[in-house]
């Protein structure tokens, strides 16, 4: 738990007042339209209470709930989405581990195959499977929990077997109006084809933004370690379209991956991903010919956006930026 907690908390997160529904439909129907053989209605409460949350946090945490009913529904099936305003009282709060007080409740619920008790008992757990689950690892779940617990709520499922399940996520309600949107208008997630080959070592970080870009619409290679991905490479290099680099990797540095892709391909497409912020050896290793950068934590529609940019004809290497400083 103190892993899935840490993983939320690191990078950059930007808490903001947000309108519950709007998050809610975007989300959906992004993953409806990919998705054809799903159906979905809703049900959301009209004067649902806002949230403090970071939006692309919480949006991934909805598409990893929808991912998770759709690998239930291999043959297609209904989404029911519902928020509503809900009081936690003592008893209530206590058996959920949380504290009393107003939440927004969130619920997906299918009609996929269901889970037993003793799934349902473990699926919050990094690395559990189901049947249900087959091509994934569960860690969509397993990052979902830690981003929902990191922002004071909470979340659970029921299900019984051949009946569907349901999630609920509960998010303390706000008193706060909801926030304009910044200036520049805010892109939602962008589709996409090609592959992609995804290198990081933090398996929480790995699994979930491999299944979403399989979701977008991209084949994705996975690599654990900077070894791996250089073989990977050098094997598919002529499938594979762009390459998402982890600046820290066991036994190889992102700096030693990117100059041993280089020299397979010199026109290879890198997008280098860090907890760190765009200084100090992050930069060096960015001016040595990589076409983006990515701070982690990152949202789906912060990937996206990036992958898009990173594969479009005219998408040229990053440019020297003035300016000193040290990893932070």
């Amino acid at each position: 738990t103190r892993q899935l907690l840490g993983f939320a908390r690191e990078g950059k997160y930007e808490v903001r007042t947000l309108a519950v529904n709007d998050l809610v439909r975007k989300s959906a129907q992004f993953f409806i339209e990919t998705r054809k053989e799903i159906d979905a209605d809703f049900q959301l409460q009209e004067d649902v209470h806002p949230v403090e949350a970071d939006a692309g946090q919480i949006e991934q945490v909805l598409l990893n709930l929808y991912i998770n009913a759709g690998h239930a529904m291999p043959k297609g099936g209904y989404l029911h989405i519902q928020t509503s305003n809900v009081v936690l009282r003592e008893e209530d709060a206590r058996a959920f581990e949380t504290k009393p007080g107003s939440y927004v409740r969130i619920s997906i619920s299918d009609t996929g195959v269901g889970m037993d008790r003793e799934t349902l008992k473990r699926i919050f757990e990094p690395f559990f499977t189901t049947r249900a689950q087959e091509g994934g690892t569960g860690l969509g779940l397993a990052s979902a929990y830690g981003i929902v617990r990191n922002h004071g709520g909470l979340i659970n499922a029921y299900s019984e077997p051949g009946r569907g399940s349901t999630f609920n996520i509960y998010l303390p309600s706000s008193v706060e109006k909801v926030e304009e949107e910044r200036q520049e208008p805010a892109q939602g997630l962008l589709a996409g084809s090609g592959g992609i080959l995804l290198v990081d070592d933090e398996p929480m970080i790995l699994e979930p933004a491999a299944q979403m870009l399989r979701m977008l619409g991209y084949t994705v290679y996975q690599a654990a370690s900077g070894q791996d991905a250089v073989t990977l490479y050098f094997e598919n290099r002529d499938r594979i379209d762009l390459v998402v680099l982890d600046m820290i990797l066991p036994g190889m540095s992102g700096s030693q991956v990117l100059e041993m892709l280089m020299g397979i391909n010199p026109e290879v497409r890198v997008i280098l991903s860090s907890g760190y912020s765009l200084q100090g050896e992050v930069q060096k290793v960015m001016e040595a010919g990589c076409r983006g950068f990515i701070q982690k934590p990152y949202s789906m529609r912060e990937m996206s956006v990036i992958i898009h940019q990173a594969l479009a004809p005219s998408a040229g290497r990053h440019e020297r930026q003035d300016g000193e400083g040290n990893p932070s």
